[in-house]
């Protein structure tokens, strides 16, 4: 089987190539000629999975999957959900956008979030969805240096260490992509 999994984040490919069975071949958008901005102006995680998925497969043809993440923080009402990736502007930069959360959650007690991954799949005509969800908090200091986004501010809950600190197999077993990528592997096993 083959699918493309429509992203352009090389540290998302790299950790969902980590859990896909080898039998699936996975192809990247530049392996298939996609090189634009893939469109994301959807209201919800899940509604943007959906839109890229049909963008890929209107314009390409391909089978494919996406996935759309956010982290949501209570006392921020949500926030940055759907604007994780450019919270702080459109550079799209980490270092900024959890310093933007960092300071918006000085004096706030409340430091309970949730990374929230949806996947859309496109596949034998059918449209699918899977949810992962990892709830935890956000430190008030950066800690680690793997992982990418808000990794170094993040400790799921019953952890003591931020997902920058743990190794991608941990992160894989416990966070939002890994089991939203088990949901969608189980589901391409079964059919």
């Amino acid at each position: 089987m083959q699918l493309v999994f429509a992203t352009n984040n090389l540290n998302k490919l790299k950790e969902v190539q980590s859990l896909i069975p080898e039998h699936i071949k996975l192809l990247s958008l530049k392996d298939i000629g996609c090189f634009e901005d893939v469109p994301e102006t959807q209201l919800t995680i899940k509604g943007n999975a959906i839109q890229k998925v049909d963008y890929i497969k209107e314009h390409y043809g391909y089978d494919c999957f996406a996935d759309d993440t956010g982290l949501e923080v209570e006392s921020l009402n949500g926030e940055p959900g759907i604007f994780s990736a450019r919270y702080a502007g459109e550079q799209r930069d980490a270092i900024d956008n959890m310093d933007k959360l960092l300071h918006n959650l000085e004096n706030k007690p409340n430091r309970n979030a949730q990374f929230k991954t949806v996947i859309a799949l496109h596949l034998n005509g059918k449209l699918e969805t899977f949810t992962g969800i990892c709830k935890g908090k956000i430190t008030t200091t950066k800690h680690g240096n793997k992982g990418f986004g808000y990794d170094p501010i993040f400790k799921a809950d019953g952890y003591t260490k931020t997902f920058a600190e743990i190794s991608l197999e941990e992160k894989n077993r416990i966070g939002h992509r890994g089991k939203t990528v088990r949901f969608l592997v189980n589901f391409l096993n079964s059919i």
